[in-house]
């Protein structure tokens, strides 16, 4: 008690040291395209951090936070680099939450972050490439990487006595990546995958992929896709004509949104996708209301993505990303004082005052090698037609 009291009198005294801007900070995802049913909650979220920014008045000397947004289209990379060219030359944006899905995430980093010395923060883009793009340091994520997450799903499977599986993934950076991680970790466990598939997204008719799946056969149909494009059509294909039924989805298939279009006929079904039970996410799921799913898929990681954004700022003394992406690191992970979600304020004086800070947020942060997540996942089954919270790894 008695830091945080000697962090709100020097604040005080140093209100005046820094001049006040209104900086703005990119949130650049897919509000359109085949995950556009998560995007909504991720938005808001990244936004409800911004304005709790704002309402502390403790950013570098009174300065405030404006979201510009960007459509990232998850699967359009020209897209989405013309997107982000725009809101750093034209809106003058000092960092950028996003992007959302990982081809477009590696788009944007090396055609545009890079060339600019922006700082990217993405709450969703998994795939394990990214591990070792080029970054010059700008570059970290608060969802974990794929390469992690192929050995949860390994995991979840096996504890359930499925062995043999097939696999099919939307055929893209993201899906692949997964599906490769998943097969080596699987298949290192004794596992066997029939089949490692790819389909496009944006089909009427998933027959002719269903019949090779099939063909191939497994106890489970993986299914790494897109809840909002071929990921359900593929799930749709495979219950009309009886091929499975029952299914395995990683994280780009769990949402609300599943439930809604396959009801009951997901029961047995099991998934996984990051999320903790720690304390900071049921704060932020109660500080999201009624305003916007807390519980979303990724919505937890889009707060923290923008929280440490500006702590980050805060701890360099400067909104320039130059000096600030050295300090992501710095703000994110032990020692200090730790910081949860309605925190940010508190947060803010702190770093103000030279107290390091520990940011757990709401998904139980800590950041490692060059600004990946460590990680935590929700593993799910599907029972009465609802989707159910098994436990978490």
């Amino acid at each position: 008690m008695r830091k945080l009291l000697l962090a709100t009198t020097a604040v005080a005294l140093s209100a005046g040291a820094v001049a006040a801007e209104d900086i703005k900070i990119g949130v650049i995802l897919g509000f359109t395209g085949p995950i556009e049913s998560l995007t909504p909650q991720m938005g808001a979220a990244a936004e409800m951090a911004m304005a709790e920014v704002n309402a502390s008045g403790a950013l570098l000397g009174g300065s405030t936070v404006t979201s510009v947004r960007g459509d990232s289209t998850c699967i359009d990379a020209g897209a989405a680099t013309a997107v982000a060219e725009r809101l750093i030359t034209s809106d003058g944006v000092k960092g950028i939450m996003g992007a959302d899905c990982s081809g477009v995430t590696g788009a944007i980093l090396s055609n545009v972050a890079l060339a600019n010395g922006i700082v990217m923060i993405s709450p969703s883009a998994t795939s394990p490439a990214l591990s070792t793009a080029e970054d010059n340091g700008l570059f970290f994520r608060t969802a974990p990487s794929d390469a992690r997450q192929g050995v949860v799903m390994t995991d979840v499977l096996l504890e359930e006595g499925i062995d043999t599986v097939a696999v099919t993934y939307t055929n893209n950076d993201y899906g692949k990546g997964l599906a490769d991680s998943f097969q080596a970790a699987f298949e290192a466990a004794g596992g066997t995958v029939t089949i490692n598939a790819a389909h496009e997204d944006g089909k009427a008719d998933y027959s002719a992929e269903i019949g090779a799946l099939a063909a191939a056969g497994g106890d489970r149909l993986v299914v790494a896709g897109y809840v909002d494009q071929g990921g359900s059509g593929i799930v749709r294909a495979a219950l009309d004509s009886g091929a499975f039924d029952t299914f395995h989805f990683p994280d780009g298939m769990i949402s609300a949104k599943l439930v809604e279009n396959f009801g009951s006929d997901l029961d047995g079904s099991s998934g996984q996708v990051p999320g903790t039970d720690s304390a900071g996410a049921g704060i932020f799921a109660a500080m999201a209301g009624d305003d916007f799913d807390g519980t979303s898929p990724f919505a937890a990681e889009s707060y923290d993505a923008t929280a440490l954004i500006v702590l980050a700022m805060q701890a360099a003394g400067s909104s320039d990303p130059a000096a600030y992406k050295e300090k992501v690191m710095e703000v994110a992970n032990a020692p200090g004082l730790k910081i949860e979600p309605g925190q940010l304020g508190l947060a803010l004086q702190a770093v103000a005052a030279g107290i390091d800070i520990d940011y757990e947020g709401a998904t139980a942060v800590e950041l490692i090698g060059g600004g990946e997540s460590a990680g935590n996942y929700r593993q799910v089954g599907y029972e009465g037609g609802a989707e159910i919270t098994v436990k978490y790894r």
